[in-house]
């Protein structure tokens, strides 16, 4: 069994968070792959392989072309970076051509600090989306946040790794 840990990034914060959840699974004994969308896409899924999909969130949910499009036009006046996986299609699109086959699964996001209400989650879709292929969840959808200007706030890495620990306890049992 190896988690797959599946993320689309505009600005790196996502793709940072990725890499922390990786680490954290890794750390907790839980072997852990961190792809973008499109080394997913090439990789594939195995029958045993447990999805952990993450996404930024565009007004309100997953993005889209048209958003993904905008925050690439829109970077450097946000004096921020665009992610080198920011290119071609998105959790979005890409869970819309997963093949339905069930297993486990967890949904993550980034997000605007600020109430959810106002702000979104992406991880909410993210889970809908997993459900509807037949995956179970193996955790509540879980948002890490970013600062009005696109920064993670400086605790959301430590979060993430303690996140993906916890995870790792709850995928560990049914393996034996």
């Amino acid at each position: 069994m190896t988690v797959v840990v599946v993320y689309e990034s505009m600005y790196g914060n996502t793709h940072r968070i990725a890499e922390a959840i990786g680490h954290g699974l890794a750390g907790a004994g839980v072997p852990a792959e961190v792809l973008s969308v499109e080394a997913a896409r090439e990789r594939g899924l195995g029958p045993e392989d447990v999805l952990v999909v993450g996404a930024p969130t565009h007004v309100h949910g997953l993005s889209r072309a048209t958003t993904r499009q905008a925050a690439v036009q829109d970077a450097p006046g946000r004096a921020v970076e665009v992610d080198p996986s920011a290119q071609g299609e998105g959790v979005r699109e890409w869970l819309g051509a997963l093949d339905t086959h069930g297993g486990r699964a967890a949904a993550f996001d980034t997000r605007a600090k600020g109430p959810a209400v106002l702000t979104g989650r992406a991880s909410q879709k993210i889970a809908k989306a997993l459900h509807q292929h037949g995956f179970e969840l193996v955790a509540e959808p879980e948002s890490f946040l970013v600062s009005s200007d696109n920064r993670l706030l400086p605790e959301e890495l430590t979060r993430a790794r303690q996140w993906a620990a916890d995870l790792a306890t709850t995928i560990r049992p049914t393996q034996l």
